[in-house]
């Protein structure tokens, strides 16, 4: 009796590109209509491509009202996947592009630290590694890779916690702690609990880790003033509204001028700065020669750096 050769486990079958590509423009844009437009097609064209793909798992991925087409909670966790994937396609095409001498890098900086200390390295970062064009994108200090996937990696401080799926490499101290005018901080004999505290609302547990990382006893604040972000809060701070919490790699400008002081010094959390980047692109040129550099820089400077 003839026997079946043995084959291993086929690989799912997967979607039909056009599909996938009018399923991300409608989760990108928003409408039929929108998609259509990013997609230079007519709306027709993308509802087809749609319904192809709700044959394709069987299950329905959008909701139908009133003409109008939208994901479902199934289609959303989809489109996050997608949305990913294709960026890292798109990586990986720019990197094989017509310019192979050039390496390319979206990279993520936490305002203000992106104006106040990276650019400043820059000139350094292309006399050193020549081949490199870094693109920085200024984030929020709270974003993360899983809100951002046309950027390729960012810099991180102490209070990122990658996920499994994230490499990171620790490269410099990130040290924090409470600064304000000297002006402010001439009223501070009687201690923390007679100054106006600034809340950066992206950030707002850096005054808790202050507290728990320094040692110092937590204070009731005589007042409390909130912001949107550390950009905000640090303004406020520069104009004599009371004391941040701000990371010193932010302001070592207005610490070298005077503008700001942090009369009870600065304390280091244990993560450190890293270099964070997904796990299937940690080998990627550009990313391994920022990682190298960065780590290096570091290394230069005597600093404490954890394993990769």
């Amino acid at each position: 009796m003839d026997r079946e050769p043995f084959m291993a486990d086929k690989r799912p079958s997967l979607p039909p590109l056009n599909a996938l590509r009018a399923f991300d423009a409608l989760a990108r844009c928003g409408s039929l209509r929108a998609a259509a437009a990013d997609l230079g097609v007519v709306p027709g064209a993308v509802r087809q491509q749609l319904a192809s793909l709700e044959d394709h798992f069987g299950v329905a991925l959008f909701n139908r009202e009133s003409g109008r087409v939208s994901l479902n909670d199934t289609a959303r966790r989809l489109a996050d996947a997608i949305g990913v994937a294709f960026a890292i396609i798109v990586r990986a095409a720019d990197e094989v592009s017509t310019q192979q001498d050039r390496l390319r890098l979206r990279l993520g900086v936490p305002m203000p630290m992106a104006s106040a200390w990276f650019v400043a390295l820059l000139p350094r970062i292309q006399a050193d590694i020549k081949s490199l064009d870094i693109e920085v994108v200024p984030v929020p200090v709270s974003v993360t890779l899983s809100d951002a996937p046309d950027i390729d990696a960012i810099v991180a401080g102490g209070e990122y916690r990658p996920l499994p799926d994230i490499s990171a490499t620790q490269f410099m101290d990130d040290e924090f702690g409470p600064v304000a005018t000297p002006q402010a901080a001439a009223n501070m004999s009687a201690g923390l609990e007679k100054a106006t505290a600034i809340i950066a609302r992206d950030v707002g547990y850096l005054w808790d880790d202050w507290f728990r990382e320094s040692g110092t006893t937590p204070v009731r604040f005589h007042r409390r003033t909130e912001f949107a972000d550390l950009v905000l809060a640090l303004s406020a701070a520069k104009a004599g509204m009371g004391f941040t919490i701000a990371p010193r790699a932010s302001i070592e400008a207005e610490l070298a001028s005077g503008a700001l002081v942090a009369p009870f010094g600065f304390t280091a959390r244990p993560a450190g700065y890293r270099l964070c980047c997904r796990i299937a692109d940690r080998d990627r040129k550009p990313i391994a020669a920022l990682r190298a550099w960065l780590v290096a820089e570091g290394k230069a400077a005597n600093l404490p750096l954890a394993a990769p």
